[in-house]
């Protein structure tokens, strides 16, 4: 036999057992995630999902089913199809409001688009009693799923839709809100973001102060994503629970603004909360070519200029947004995105310094989450299959996918029944 062959020979049988190793690792990463109770703590939505009318038109309509019915296949990341695809279990849609002017007729503004986004995630869940049920608890969520249902929970992104009154708290509370984040891009009344640089209140403002108090009395979970690094620390140490970072990254792997770092892992860890590590590409992976790309581009869309699109009409915004995301795709191919195992890349470095019982996942699917290998809801197998690879056992993953979150959610609601 020649040499050439002999060789070539020698590589296949080399080749085959790790082939072999691959599909067996796969699969029983796939058997491990039909297992699991998954859980996303950031989907966001738009104020037309599960429309109660559709227009007449035939073309019309079925382009408005694709981007706002949940039960068929469509443009979103995640509609109920993916979902089961992917044994993608529950979220948390989000209410989520842009932040504008510190003002009456601002903080009125947001209340309607926040209410706006309450009715749909409702209408959704009237609409689809079989597909799925909303959970305004652990215990809900745990039910759901034995009964093999979706599962729908509400967060809220950015508080400024409250105004100047924590009892609007309440009223969130009783629509079945279970987070709240205290600001978003952009100082807000509660307290400062992680932009603009310059501080507003140096942390937590008095009002955000009693807003954590409200959602500790109500049991709702005080989600510090988007917050600067001193209103998050101020909101750990003035919380009486446990608080969640709903989607954020290891500033240590990705030196962004949006990203924690360790003493802010640690922080949050000794208050017993969980960082819910975020899919967002540019949060995940520094690339200064994408990123130019895609601030050239959203300033070219006209969109992500803070309060200066106040004035527009909500149409408007979501013309300018459509156009964006039609032209990300030009930007992927030329500057591909973050992957899956860039994200547990992150993963990895929150256990390493906060521990396994303070991380989760908050892909913030649909407001520009989604990454090369977990693009939507259908490749969530992929997240476990990279954990499994990286060495983490069946009871690590569960805490990951939603343990963590629940029993935070549990003590969160322990925290108010006890008033302590």
């Amino acid at each position: 036999m020649p040499v050439t062959r002999v060789l070539v020979s020698t590589l296949c049988l080399a080749v085959l057992p790790a082939q072999q190793d691959d599909a067996e690792r796969i699969a029983r990463a796939d058997a491990i995630h039909a297992r699991l109770l998954t859980l996303d703590t950031h989907k966001d939505i738009e104020p037309l999902l599960a429309p109660d009318s559709l227009p007449e038109d035939p073309l019309t309509r079925e382009r408005f089913r694709r981007k706002y019915d949940p039960s068929v296949r469509g443009d979103q990341q995640v509609d109920f199809p993916k979902m089961r695809d992917g044994g993608y279990d529950c979220a948390f849609f989000v209410v989520y409001v842009d932040q504008r002017q510190l003002n009456a007729g601002g903080y009125r503004r947001a209340l309607a688009e926040a209410n706006a986004k309450f009715d749909a995630i409702h209408r959704m869940v009237r609409q689809f009693p079989d597909a799925i049920g909303l959970a305004t608890s652990p215990d809900d969520v745990e039910r759901l799923h034995r009964d093999g249902k979706l599962i729908a929970c509400i967060g809220i992104e950015n508080g400024y839709p409250m105004g100047e009154d924590p009892a609007q708290i309440e009223a969130f509370f009783a629509r079945g809100a279970r987070y709240m984040s205290l600001a978003h891009n952009g100082h807000n009344q509660l307290g400062d973001s992680h932009t603009p640089a310059l501080p507003l209140h140096g942390g937590l403002s008095d009002l955000g102060r009693r807003a954590i108090e409200t959602m500790n009395r109500l049991g709702i979970m005080v989600d510090v994503s988007h917050a600067a690094k001193s209103t998050m620390l101020q909101a750990v140490a003035h919380s009486r629970a446990p608080v969640i970072a709903s989607h954020s990254g290891a500033r240590a792997v990705n030196d962004h603004s949006r990203n924690l770092d360790d003493e802010q892992l640690r922080a949050l860890a000794g208050k017993g909360g969980v960082v819910q590590c975020v899919a967002l590409a540019e949060f995940l992976k520094s690339d200064p070519a994408r990123s130019r790309a895609v601030r050239a581009w959203m300033a070219e869309c006209g969109i992500g200029q803070g309060n200066d699109d106040e004035a527009l009409a909500a149409d408007e915004r979501d013309r300018r947004w459509e156009r964006f995301r039609a032209g990300m795709a030009a930007i992927d191919r030329d500057h591909p995105r973050a992957s899956v195992a860039d994200f547990v890349d992150h993963i990895d470095h929150i256990v390493r310094i906060a521990g396994i019982d303070h991380v989760g996942i908050g892909s913030d699917f649909d407001g520009g989450g989604g990454i090369d290998g977990w693009r939507d809801a259908s490749e969530s197998r992929n997240v476990t299959r990279e954990l499994l690879r990286r060495g983490y056992d069946e009871a690590q993953i569960a805490k990951i996918w939603s343990g963590n979150l629940l029993r935070v959610w549990r003590e969160v609601e322990r925290v108010a029944a006890a008033g302590d």
